[in-house]
């Protein structure tokens, strides 16, 4: 029988470590190879998400890492836990995800931290014991008092109004939703929340359920739209009963998909964060995280190009909403 060379082993040992870890030891620490960043959004169609992952490819090219962006076609919470359990097998050396399901998608990123996988999230979080810091667009607080004054505003702080979620299992929009409630109640009292209905992060399941609530409410004043493609699905349901200028729609989303509905005067608002910003930062963060140069107790994140950001507990942030209206929409190209 042939003698096996010394390296034949010293081979096998390095397939079994990639197959179980991915012999991250090397890349996590800086020791030349290339860091492995796993992008996981909620629906890699939606244009938020596409345009979140624009600002990544950047900050991975500033970095030199390499960037896998994968998701569902459609918000699917067991498709995001398909996608963690291939990247455990892959031995991608950081995760930075942003969950659909905050409870069911915890189990699969502890697995990936068993596995010496570091994770973060962004955009909607998980269960704090499941990563270490959450890349966050604005506080939860902020977006929902943004929206809630914003709606009272366009409608002089009277009347019935509803609101467009994603889903009813969506972390990040029952947040916001709740501290509308809360403004609401604090600051709006000749205001009523009539109904939350989910469109599955779909324009045309949210122009259908606006439809619906037009036709059910018909003193209905505003349209709050806590998803992105929930505000021109909204306004286009508004458009075509007629009731443009009189039901006021506003909420979360891209200028660029709202651009159109704002110059008619369809869309009062679109509430929102430089998303390609968020991308970008998300990278930046969970690259510091596998390099250990971002640590629990951290107070601020040298952002590369966005400077130093504040950090709250485990919470990286971004920044304010910001409000576009007909007046400035124009400004922006994403």
């Amino acid at each position: 029988m042939k003698t096996i060379p010394r390296v034949l082993p010293l081979f096998l040992t390095c397939i079994a470590a990639v197959s179980m870890v991915g012999c991250k030891s090397q890349t996590s620490s800086g020791g030349g190879e290339k860091l492995t960043i796993g992008l996981l959004p909620k629906s890699k169609g939606n244009q938020y998400f596409v345009t979140c992952e624009k600002g990544a490819r950047l900050a991975a090219a500033d970095l030199g890492a390499e960037l896998l962006f994968d998701g569902p076609t459609n918000t699917d919470p067991a498709k995001q836990n398909e996608i963690v359990e291939n990247w455990i097998s892959l031995g991608v050396d950081v995760i930075a995800a942003a969950c659909e399901n905050k409870d069911g998608i915890s189990t699969a990123l502890k697995k990936a931290q068993q596995a010496g996988i570091k994770v973060v999230t962004y955009d909607a979080d998980a269960q704090p014991d499941a990563r270490s810091f959450f890349v966050n667009q604005a506080t939860e607080q902020g977006i929902g008092d943004q929206l809630m004054d914003t709606a009272a505003a366009l409608t002089g702080g009277e009347g019935e109004f509803a609101i467009i979620t994603a889903t009813l299992t969506a972390a990040n929009t029952n947040e916001w939703i709740k501290y509308i409630k809360e403004r609401q109640a604090a600051k709006y009292p000749n205001m009523k929340l009539v109904e939350v209905k989910p469109c599955d992060d779909q324009k045309d399941k949210a122009q259908q359920e606006t439809t619906n609530l037009l036709s059910a409410y018909p003193n209905l004043k505003a349209v709050i739209a806590v998803c992105s493609p929930g505000v021109p699905g909204a306004a286009e349901a508004v458009k075509q009963a007629g009731k443009a200028g009189q039901v006021k729609v506003l909420g979360l989303g891209l200028p660029s998909e709202n651009k159109a509905y704002v110059k008619e005067g369809v869309t009062q608002a679109v509430v929102l964060w430089k998303v390609e910003d968020l991308g970008y930062l998300t990278v930046q963060v969970a690259a510091a995280v596998a390099q250990g140069k971002l640590q629990a107790g951290a107070t601020e994140f040298d952002a590369g190009k966005l400077g130093k950001l504040e950090i709250q507990g485990d919470n990286v942030l971004l920044g304010k909403p910001f409000v576009f209206t007909k007046e400035n929409i124009d400004q922006f190209d994403f």
